[in-house]
């Protein structure tokens, strides 16, 4: 489902130069931004730096899981897989040898509010990229083969990523499906057996002809380019590329939540307990969601972080502990609807939940009562904006943020923003925030539990 952006090219896209980002210190990024609309409503945003002679590509659709609709579960899933498929002019395979033969590398990635495929390389493949695309936006090679083919491949992914592993992901697919109410937030994205069965080719095309449209992306390249020629040749090859109407997006709001949810799961593949705890979030782009994922941070982030300490070092409750906002599909900005803050907890053998909950309870108050320092906070913070820097480095990765902050946003411009805002959360916001959303009735529980066979067997291991 979801694939590397990074390759062969981390080494050498690492090396682009800090000073476009700012100092590592700084409140404020500068990343240099220039953007441009075709007639057909296809936008595109240009970030210059000549560094080195590469760039990042990346078109971000806007369609993922929470657009599927009802009995189309793993659609978005399975379409990130069909556009490999190749098109009336470009055999299966082809789009790959081109921009790995140029010494680049390509790939694809699928999350709740969009869909993006990325490319980098040489500065000399880049109209290689603009034409390979333009060609799959227009038209794809849609056959029954093909279609029957990719469906057999994202099932065998399901087999072997979720029924046959350890948790299965349960704190990823099963979680939001107990914590929501609504199809769009609650249905298993990854793909449901039976919906994919159900599909057809006529269900296919029309997925394509509705969200794979000019006017439902976005265009982000970074790197060794100048933003005016990459306008004329944007406007050369895509400029044709016929709009398309694309339907309204789903109502994915959801009524507040009155009461906690718990439940059990037994999995025969595990020995030790697992707990996935969530709770609804504040919706992007609010000054809450800043918050929220500051307080994400300071709960979950590494051996410093407020739950590793309490549940791993001093109440031993817990082996392992991970989670944030948005956690794992992506950062605390890559959403646009209803998403979770997830904590994942690995405990030790026999461990209940509500031992794991007093625990964990006795953390989220520390939040809640006011106890995170300045300097707590700022510890936190600065690491936030040192991982965003990170992320912002390579031409392929700050390819995908700005291309993914236009479609939320509406403007690139959002992304500059984010370090300043990082700053000004405060130990007061935090308390305010826990106090709000960190509450039992407002989160959901998994206990995911050895079977009672599999727990007897270790028992006398």
């Amino acid at each position: 489902m979801s694939l590397s952006y990074r390759a062969s090219l981390l080494l050498l896209l690492l090396s682009f130069a800090p000073g476009i980002l700012g100092a590592a210190n700084a409140p404020d990024l500068h990343i240099p931004l220039a953007t441009h609309t075709l007639k057909n409503g296809l936008r595109i945003v240009v970030s210059e730096d000549h560094s080195s002679p590469i760039f990042g590509f990346c078109i971000s659709y806007g369609v993922g899981f929470r657009r599927e609709g009802e009995g189309r579960a793993g659609f978005a899933h399975l379409f990130e897989h069909m556009m490999f498929e190749g098109t009336p002019h470009v055999p299966k395979g082809v789009m790959s040898e081109v921009v790995e033969g140029a010494g680049g590398e390509i790939s694809a990635d699928t999350r709740s509010d969009r869909t993006q495929f990325v490319s980098g390389g040489p500065t000399s493949a880049l109209d290689a990229v603009l034409w390979l695309e333009a060609d799959r936006m227009e038209a794809l090679a849609i056959s029954d083969k093909s279609f029957q083919n990719e469906r057999n491949v994202v099932k065998e992914e399901i087999r072997t990523n979720v029924l046959n592993q350890p948790y299965g992901l349960f704190y990823v697919l099963d979680l939001p499906q107990k914590a929501f109410d609504t199809f769009p937030n609650n249905h298993n994205f990854y793909g449901d057996f039976n919906d994919l069965d159900a599909a057809n080719l006529a269900g296919v095309r029309d997925f394509y002809a509705k969200y794979y449209a000019p006017g439902n992306a976005v265009i982000a390249i970074v790197g060794d380019v100048n933003a005016e020629e990459v306008f004329r040749k944007a406007d050369k090859y895509f400029g044709e590329v016929p709009a398309r109407d694309v339907p309204a997006p789903p109502d994915a709001r959801e009524a507040p939540q009155k009461a906690e949810r718990q439940s059990t799961e037994y999995d025969p593949l595990i020995k030790l307990p697992a707990f996935a705890i969530g709770y609804r979030m504040p919706p992007h782009g609010s000054r809450d969601a800043i918050v929220a994922a500051v307080a994400g941070d300071l709960l979950h982030d590494g051996d410093a972080s407020l739950l590793y300490r309490q549940l791993v070092k001093e109440k031993k409750v817990a082996v392992t502990v991970s989670g944030g906002v948005n956690w794992p599909l992506g950062n605390y900005y890559e959403y646009n609807g209803p998403t979770l803050m997830t904590s994942f907890i690995v405990s030790p053998q026999g461990t209940s939940m509500d031992t794991v909950l007093s625990a964990y309870d006795r953390a989220v108050a520390q939040l809640a009562s006011g106890e995170t320092t300045a300097a707590e906070l700022q510890r936190v913070v600065n690491k936030m904006r040192s991982d965003l820097m990170d992320q912002l480095e390579p031409p392929l990765e700050r390819a995908s943020f700005l291309a993914e902050a236009t479609l939320y946003d509406g403007t690139a411009e959002s992304v500059n923003a984010i370090p300043r805002e990082l700053e000004q959360v405060t130990p007061r916001d935090i308390q305010e925030f826990a106090q709000k959303y960190l509450t039992s009735q407002n989160r959901t529980v998994i206990a995911r539990l050895p079977s009672p066979a599999a727990a007897k067997k270790a028992g006398h291991e």
